[in-house]
Order: C-alpha cells, then structure tokens, then sequence
C-alpha cells in the first residue's frame, strides 16, 4: 500500500511539472519569441489605415463589391461567404449540378463585371471558391482582367495600377513551391492609401 502512494505522489508531482512546462512555459516561450521575432503575424497581420483603424488583416479576403476594387475568390464560408466564423468549402463534387450552375453563373458575372467577351477564358480562381471561402489570394491572371475596370472607376492608369499588382505580388514559396498569387486585402489597402483617393 505504502508503494501505491508512493507511486501515486510521484505521478502527481510529475503532473505538475509538466503541466507548468508544457501549459505555462513552454506557451509563454513561443507568445515572446512571436512578438520578437515576428511581430506583424502575432498580432493577426492587420492592415491599419493612418487613422488607426483597423480595415482587415492580409490573411483572410473580405467581400469587395465596388468597381473600385479588385474582387477576391468567390466564397462558400458561411450563408453569405466571407464569415470567419464559418470557414469552409462548398463539398459540392464535380458532378453536382449546383456547383455546375453557380460556376457558369459566376462566369457571366465576371464577363459582365470586366466588361470582357462572352467567349473569353476566365481564370478558375475567379469562378471557384477555395477550400476555406477566406483566401485572400487571386492568380496575375485574374488580377490582370480586373485591372481595367478598376484603373477605369479610380480615374488611374492600368501603367499605374499594374506597379501596384506587381507590388502586392508573392511568388512561388522558397522559389518552388506553389504558384504566383496577389493578395487582394493588400492591394485594396494600397488603392485606398493612393494620394488624392
């Protein structure tokens, strides 16, 4: 019996020393070492207007409507898309007739929106949503068809505008892995910091 308490006191008191560790420490390590080291992705990658207005964060796409600005992916998160709280795919599989319907739905959409030909390729990224329905990202491609519409509603050049899609630009990670995209949140936080706009 005396062995069993023994035993018992020791597992307790291991308990302890790695609930202090691993619960106390060992998080305290990694929340200062972030704030250190990588200070803009610890506190949620927020873009700040020069008033100090918070006007989202480079990691999750909003809603953009407004000829003004380029429109992210087509979001499935949440009943009107773009809902944190809900982030997700549609599930529709390829040969749902739903996600056939939305898609050529979108597809007109986006010819009508870019005031492009009914025969003109569009870019899989401004028709689908992505896995979460929070990407920030669209490919050059699609960044490039919405260039005129917005230089257009802004009064800007495209010459202009296209430094500004090159600016917001991210290529492959580690030069190899994934593909060119354009974060959205940023360059319409670029478009609206613009002097004069």
């Amino acid at each position: 019996m005396k062995n069993l308490f023994a035993e018992f006191g020791r597992s307790i008191v291991a308990t302890l020393f790695f609930a202090v560790i691993l619960c106390g420490i060992y998080p305290l390590v990694v929340y200062g070492a972030g704030k250190l080291f990588f200070s803009h992705q610890a506190e949620g990658s927020l873009l700040v207007d020069k008033s100090g207005t918070v006007r989202g964060s480079s990691l999750l796409a909003q809603n953009f409507t407004g000829a003004q600005y380029f429109h992210p992916r087509p979001s499935a998160a949440g009943a009107n898309g773009f809902d944190a709280s809900a982030s997700s795919g549609s599930n529709l599989g390829p040969t749902s007739t739903n996600l056939f319907a939305a898609i050529a739905q979108r597809i007109s959409d986006y010819r009508a929106e870019n005031n492009l030909a009914t025969n003109s390729p569009i870019p899989a990224d401004a028709v689908t949503a992505s896995a979460s329905g929070l990407d920030p990202h669209i490919t050059p491609a699609n960044a490039d068809l919405q260039i005129p519409r917005v230089a257009k509603a802004r009064g800007i050049s495209e010459e202009q505008l296209r430094k500004l899609v090159e600016q917001n630009t991210s290529g492959r990670d580690l030069g190899l892995f994934g593909e060119p995209r354009v974060n959205v949140m940023t360059l319409n936080f670029s478009l609206d910091t613009l002097p004069g706009k």
